[in-house]
């Protein structure tokens, strides 16, 4: 479903500048614009919420994700988004390559949830080193089709209908990824005590398992 901007029509209200106006509605369009599409469940935000659980790296992981998209949302703001139409080949290849790496991705939570919830539970669990969970955050990040399509191509696209203010709707897309994982990777301390039991840690595993599967296999029907 394409994604619209969010638009308001109504004339400023009296004392406040038409210029200070419309930026200001270009910066809520870009933080209403760019929550909605993050807010569906996937591979990234999937490793935040279990970062977040075992309470693992969780600024680190947030703020990998952060400025990933930050830098994402400026390309596609500044108008690299019609790269990808310029080169057919490049959507081709990223969805396939996401696919691969999402299938891998998927096996490895099953594989966890198959040796049990003891090797789950964050207390006891050998934790992950931080390397490890930053070349993860990275390659889900970067390696997702799905995230140059929300950012370089739909955000890219809305943030032109609000010319010359693309800027203050980036920004404003900027803030609500910010603001939505900094919630995702902190909040998740409030389920910390159902997920002490290993059999919450095995069912959010296979959970996780489903979503990279569910993923890869969208991306491989919608070739």
């Amino acid at each position: 479903m394409p994604v619209q901007p969010f638009s308001y029509g109504h004339l400023p209200r009296h004392g406040q500048h038409p210029k200070s106006h419309v930026m200001s509605a270009a910066l809520l369009s870009g933080f209403l614009t760019s929550l909605s599409l993050i807010l569906a469940i996937g591979s990234q935000n999937a490793f935040v919420l279990r970062q977040g659980l075992r309470r693992e790296h969780v600024g680190t992981v947030v703020a990998i994700c952060a400025l990933s998209d930050a830098v994402l949302i400026a390309t596609g703001v500044a108008g690299f988004g019609a790269a990808a139409q310029a080169l057919p080949w490049l959507g081709q290849a990223m969805r396939w390559a996401g696919a691969v790496f999402l299938l891998v991705y998927g096996a490895l939570r099953f594989r966890a949830a198959w040796q049990g919830g003891e090797a789950l539970i964050p207390e006891s669990g050998a934790p992950v080193p931080r390397r490890r969970a930053i070349m993860t955050c990275l390659l889900l990040t970067w390696a997702n089709p799905h995230v140059y399509l929300d950012t370089l191509m739909l955000i890219g696209s809305v943030a032109a209908q609000h010319a010359p203010h693309e800027g203050a709707f980036g920004a404003g897309a900027v803030a609500a990824s910010l603001v939505f994982f900094a919630a995702l990777g902190y909040g998740a301390r409030v389920l910390a005590p159902v997920f002490r039991q290993p059999r919450a840690w095995v069912v959010l595993e296979v959970v996780v398992g489903i979503i990279m599967w569910a993923i890869a296999a969208s991306l491989v029907i919608d070739r």
